[in-house]
């Protein structure tokens, strides 16, 4: 049987992942974000979805730029930290002792830290009520080189622990079940 429940936003599992931006040292910050998500493969496009009081907002409104940081389960603690503390107070990076790094294309540093980091810039900002959205174009993506599958080139998140927010939780992933098609795939 199921009861009625008031309308929210109840997708879950979602990445829990770190954004950063700043375009030097001096304004690096840190947003963890769990409002974050695909949009188009071709080209390769992305969201993440700030209230406008954070910080960050203000920053990537401005910039219009901002990396998004995977996270695993060793960097639970600094994930949930960064989404509660503000930029407007602490430094998040020398606190949480994780490293800035310079990024390929855009000025936000990565996380050295996170195995892998999407550069985006942003094409639109949608006013959305409690949240508003950055779209964005990816324009560079930066993988931890022993997470890559030597025969095949495959990125294997699963190999760092990747971290999953689900309804005011973080979790693990646990193990795989199935891989894209394995319900139609043809037996042997």
């Amino acid at each position: 049987m199921k009861v009625a429940f008031k309308p929210g936003t109840m997708i879950y599992p979602l990445p829990a992942v770190m954004v950063t931006c700043g375009d030097n040292p001096d304004n690096f910050n840190i947003v963890t974000v769990a409002w974050t998500g695909t949009l188009c493969t071709d080209p390769p496009m992305c969201y993440i979805s700030l209230r406008k009081e954070r910080l960050s907002h203000a920053i990537i409104s401005q910039q219009r730029e901002f990396v998004i940081n995977l996270t695993t389960e060793s960097l639970a603690k600094a994930t949930d930290w960064c989404g509660v503390k503000s930029g407007r107070d602490v430094n998040k990076f020398k606190e949480m002792h994780l490293t800035p790094e310079a990024a390929q294309i855009v000025k936000a540093p990565l996380i050295a830290e996170s195995p892998l980091n999407i550069e985006c810039q942003v094409v639109d900002i949608l006013e959305l009520g409690s949240h508003d959205m950055f779209m964005a174009n990816v324009v560079a993506v930066n993988a931890e080189e022993k997470l890559i599958d030597k025969g095949t080139g495959a990125f294997q998140l699963n190999h760092a622990a990747p971290l999953a927010y689900s309804h005011g939780k973080y979790y693990g992933l646990g193990e795989r079940i199935g891989s894209f098609g394995f319900s139609v795939k043809k037996k042997r």
